[in-house]
């Protein structure tokens, strides 16, 4: 019997810089077994800077390159507040 896939995706409790790169590839190796959407919580997530937005809109690319869409669950409203003055709130769509 194959392993149970996870339904949903999640960030750490601290994404900075220094944890950006291998967040993002444990994150991207998991996009396989996702159905689309793929489905990524932030409830999570306390302590970040920009990084997490350029670990999430590389997810995303990452996405759309398998043919999916990401959506970002409990995105911290902090975080919501940079990606809407980098002009890029559009691209993360959250629930």
């Amino acid at each position: 019997m194959a392993p149970r896939r996870p339904d949903v995706l999640s960030l750490p409790v601290e994404l900075t810089h220094d944890h950006a790169k291998a967040c993002l590839a444990q994150l991207v190796s998991g996009v396989d077994a996702q159905a689309s959407p793929v489905v990524v919580s932030a409830t999570a997530l306390e302590r970040f800077d920009s990084s997490a937005l350029a670990v999430l809109l590389e997810l995303r690319r990452t996405c759309l390159r398998a043919g999916k869409t990401l959506v970002v669950q409990g995105l911290p409203k902090h975080l919501g507040d940079l990606a809407s003055l980098y002009g890029i709130d559009g691209l993360l769509p959250s629930t």
